[in-house]
C-alpha cells in the first residue's frame, strides 16, 4: 500500500522499480522463514516434524516465480477503504498480485487478489467505480514489465472501453499445463468464486466459459477467507480422468495453495481392484439412484429378530435379558437410522445396560468398568453376532450379482425383471479377489460400505465435468461432503455418457445438495467466434434448452471445414498439422478412438513428434494426438479435427456422439481446421 504519487516523470519506470522492490521483500519473507530454528521450541519429535512440514510448505508457498507476473494490478482509491464518508480522506494505492508481499516494517507492497480491498480491481466499472479513482493493469513479456493500460473510472469525461491488455491476457497463446486467471477475472465469474463457503454452487457453463478455472479459484479464495477451517476438514479436486487432473495441476499450487488433494471418483471408490467392463445397459441400471435402496435393504436383511433370551453369568449370579427387551432394543435401533456399523457396536451396550439395571435392583452398585465387561461377555457377543451380523460390502455386492434370488427379493418393486438380468453377471466370481469389478461395481461397494460405516466428510469438494456423471457418482461425491459444501461445474451439451446428466436440479438432489445455487456462464473467453458459432448448431440436438456460448474474443480465429480431395485423407490431416506447427501455441489433433492408432502412423511416417493427453507440451513439442473421448476439459492454441462423421459413429448412440463432437469442435483456441473425407454429420449443415 502506498499513496498517490506523480506519475508524470517515467511511470513504466517507476512501476518497474517497485516491481523489484517487491521481489526483494518476497525473497527477505522467505529468508526470514528457512532462517527460523525451531530446536527448542518444539516439545517432542512429532510436534518438530508437523512445524517442519508447516515451515517446508510456507516456504514453497513464498516462491518467486522468475516468469510469473508478482502483481498484475493497481487500484488507487478516492478515500482510504473505511473512510468513504470521511472528509478529506486520503485515498490509497495497492496492487493486486497472486499473494501478499510486505516489506521489512510489515507494510503491504502487493495485496492478495482474494482480499476484499481487491475485490473493486474485477468488479469496479463506470456505472460503479466502487470508490477506484483508477485501475491500472500490466502487460508482461515473461517476467518483465513491459506495458501497463489505465482506466479512470470515477472520471465521467473518460468514455468506457475494453481493456487492450485484459484481451491479450485472455487470448495469449497456451502452452503446457493450464494456467490460472487472477489478472482476468470478470465481474460474473468473481461473483461465484467469492461465494460463500456453506453454500453449495453449480455452474452451467459452455466451453471456454472458464468454469473449471473459476471452480479452482473458488477454492483458492475459500482457502484464504476460511483457512483455518478448512486446514482441519480438508479440500478435494475431482476431475474426470488423469490427464484432466495433469492438465490443471499447477494452478493452485501457482496461487500459492500447495494442499489440495486431485483425484477422480474412480479414485474415491477404489475398494477393489477394477479389471472388467460393463456394456452400456448394465452400466445404466447399476449408476441408477435405485440401487442405493436395493443394497440398504440387502445390508439391513442381515439382522434377525431375537427369539431366545441372553444369560449373563457373573460369578454365582446369572441374569438373564429375555426375548422380546432385547427385539425392543434391535427395532428401536433400526428405527434411529443410524449407519449398520454403529447400531452393531451399540447393540452391546444396549444388552450390557439391560444387565445392569436388573444388578442395580437386586442392590448391587456396577459402574462403566462392569458395563463394559458385560458388553464383551462371550453370551453377548454371540447373541450380537446373531442378531446383528457383520457385513462385508464387497461380499454383499458380489452376491447381488451373482445369486438372481438374492437380487429378487432386495429389488422387488424397484428394479424389473429385465434390469435384473442385466446386471446379474453371467459367470459369477467365486471371490472378491477374482471377481472383474467393473467402475460402476466399485461405486455400489463404496455405497455399502457407507450404509455399514459413514464415510469421512471434507470442507469442500470440486466436482468438474459433472456433467457425466450416474445418480450413484453423484452419491459418492456427495458423501465425502455431507458435513462441507461443494462447487459442481459441468455443461449439459457436453454430456457423453449413457447416464449423462439432465438436470442440475436433478444432480444436486443425487449430490444431497438440494439447495444448491445454480449459475450460468454464457461468456466464452476462449473458444473464437467462429469456432463456437459453427459448433453451437449442434445444440438443438444435444441440449435444446442451453443458452448458447456467446464469444467477446476481438479475434474472430482461424476456422476452415476442408473436404478432402486427394486420395489420401490422413495425409491431409498430417499436412494440416504441419501448417498450424508454423504458428506459436500448442497443436491437438483430435480423431475418433478408432482412427488415433492410424494418425499416430501416420505422424511418424512424417518425422512429426507428438504427445499423448496429459504430457505437457513444450516449445519443441506442441503437436498432441488426442483420442475423442480424451478431450473434454483440455484445449489448444490450434486445433485439427479428423472425420467429425467418425466422432460420432464412435459412440453407442447418436446423440452422445453429437455431444462428443460438440466436445472436440470446441477445443480451439485461436483456430480449427476439420478435415473429412465421408462428410460433417448434417445437423452441422
Amino acid at each position: 500500500m502506498s499513496t498517490p504519487v506523480d506519475d508524470a516523470l517515467d511511470p513504466l519506470a517507476r512501476e518497474r522499480s517497485h516491481l523489484a522492490e517487491s521481489r526483494a521483500a518476497l525473497r527477505a519473507m522467505r529468508a526470514d522463514v528457512e532462517s527460523l530454528d525451531i530446536s527448542d521450541v518444539t516439545a517432542n519429535w512429532v510436534n518438530a516434524e508437523v512445524l517442519a512440514r508447516q515451515i517446508d510448505e510456507r516456504i514453497k508457498a513464498l516462491a518467486d516465480l522468475s516468469d510469473t507476473p508478482l502483481f498484475f494490478g493497481r487500484l488507487d482509491y478516492l478515500h482510504a477503504p473505511g473512510a468513504e464518508e470521511a472528509e478529506g480522506a486520503e485515498g490509497e494505492r495497492f496492487y493486486i498480485g497472486r499473494r501478499h508481499v510486505h516489506d521489512a516494517e510489515g507494510d503491504p507492497m502487493v495485496i492478495d487478489w482474494r482480499a476484499p480491498v481487491s475485490q473493486p480491481f474485477y468488479r469496479a466499472s463506470k456505472k460503479d467505480p466502487m470508490d477506484i479513482a483508477l485501475r491500472r493493469r500490466f502487460g508482461y513479456t515473461g517476467g518483465d514489465l513491459t506495458a501497463y493500460e489505465d482506466e479512470h473510472l470515477s472520471d465521467p469525461a473518460e468514455a468506457d472501453r475494453t481493456s487492450k491488455l485484459l484481451q491479450q491476457e485472455i487470448e495469449r497463446p497456451r502452452v503446457g499445463p493450464m494456467r490460472d486467471i487472477v489478472a482476468t477475472i470478470q465481474p460474473e465469474q468473481d461473483e461465484i468464486v467469492r461465494s460463500g463457503l456453506g453454500g453449495t454452487v453449480c455452474v452451467q457453463g459452455g466451453p471456454g466459459t472458464g468454469k473449471t478455472a473459476v471452480g479452482l479459484h473458488r477454492v483458492a479464495y475459500l482457502l484464504y477467507a476460511h483457512r483455518e477451517r478448512l486446514a482441519r476438514t480438508g479440500t478435494l479436486v475431482i476431475g474426470p480422468n488423469k490427464s484432466f487432473l495433469h492438465y490443471i495441476e499447477q494452478v493452485l499450487p501457482a496461487l500459492g495453495e500447495l494442499t489440495v488433494h486431485q483425484a477422480t471418483v474412480d479414485d474415491l471408490v477404489a475398494h477393489v481392484e477394477v479389471r472388467g467392463t460393463d456394456d452400456a445397459a448394465a452400466a445404466v441400471v447399476k449408476g441408477d439412484a435405485r440401487m442405493a435402496e436395493v443394497l440398504r435393504r440387502a445390508v439391513y436383511s442381515h439382522v434377525t429378530m431375537p427369539t431366545e433370551p441372553v444369560v449373563v453369568v457373573r460369578g454365582s449370579r446369572r441374569w438373564r435379558v429375555p426375548a422380546y427387551e432385547l427385539e425392543e432394543t434391535v427395532r428401536e435401533l433400526l428405527a434411529r437410522d443410524i449407519r449398520y456399523g454403529a447400531a452393531r457396536e451399540a447393540l452391546p451396550q444396549r444388552i450390557a445396560h439391560a444387565v445392569l439395571v436388573q444388578m442395580e435392583r437386586s442392590g448391587e452398585a456396577p459402574d462403566d468398568r462392569v458395563q463394559d465387561a458385560v458388553a464383551r461377555n462371550s453370551a453377548v457377543k454371540a447373541t450380537v453376532k446373531a442378531i446383528w451380523p457383520p457385513v462385508d460390502p464387497a461380499k454383499l455386492v458380489l452376491r447381488l450379482l451373482a445369486d438372481p434370488d438374492f437380487l429378487a427379493v432386495h429389488a422387488e418393486g424397484l428394479l424389473s425383471e429385465d434390469e435384473q438380468k442385466t446386471i446379474l453377471w453371467v459367470k459369477p466370481a467365486r471371490s472378491v479377489k477374482s471377481a472383474k469389478w467393473s467402475a460402476a461395481d466399485a461405486v455400489l461397494i463404496d455405497e455399502t460400505n457407507d450404509i455399514v460405516a459413514r464415510t469421512p466428510s471434507l470442507g469442500h469438494v470440486v466436482l468438474d465435468e459433472a456433467q457425466d456423471l450416474s445418480p450413484m457418482q453423484y452419491r459418492a461425491v456427495g458423501r465425502r461432503c455431507t458435513t462441507g459444501s461443494a462447487t459442481v461445474l459441468g455443461d449439459l451439451a457436453q454430456g457423453t455418457t449413457p447416464w449423462a446428466t439432465r438436470s442440475w436440479d436433478e444432480a444436486l438432489a443425487h449430490l444431497g445438495k438440494p439447495d444448491g445455487v445454480i449459475e450460468e456462464l454464457t461468456a466464452g473467453f476462449r473458444v473464437p467466434t467462429d469456432v463456437i458459432t459453427y459448433a453451437s448448431r449442434l445444440l438443438p440436438s444435444i441440449a435444446p434448452g442451453l443458452t448458447p456460448v456467446a464469444s467477446i474474443r476481438e479475434n474472430p480465429g482461424f476456422f476452415e471445414v476442408r473436404p478432402a480431395v486427394s486420395s489420401s485423407p490422413t495425409g491431409e490431416v498430417v499436412a494440416a498439422c504441419e501448417e498450424l506447427l508454423r504458428n506459436e501455441g500448442s497443436v491437438g489433433l483430435i480423431a475418433a478412438d478408432a482412427r488415433v492408432a492410424v494418425l499416430a502412423e501416420a505422424l511418424a511416417s512424417a518425422g512429426i513428434a507428438h504427445l499423448a493427453p496429459g504430457e505437457e507440451t513444450t516449445r519443441a513439442t506442441r503437436l498432441t494426438l488426442v483420442p475423442a473421448s480424451l478431450a473434454k476439459g483440455l484445449e489448444y492454441d490450434y486445433v485439427v479435427l479428423d472425420e467429425p462423421q467418425a466422432v460420432v459413429d464412435g459412440e453407442p448412440d447418436e446423440r452422445t456422439g453429437l455431444r462428443r463432437l460438440y466436445v472436440a469442435l470446441t477445443r480451439a483456441v485461436s483456430g480449427l481446421i476439420v478435415v473429412h473425407a465421408a462428410g460433417v454429420p448434417r445437423q452441422l449443415g
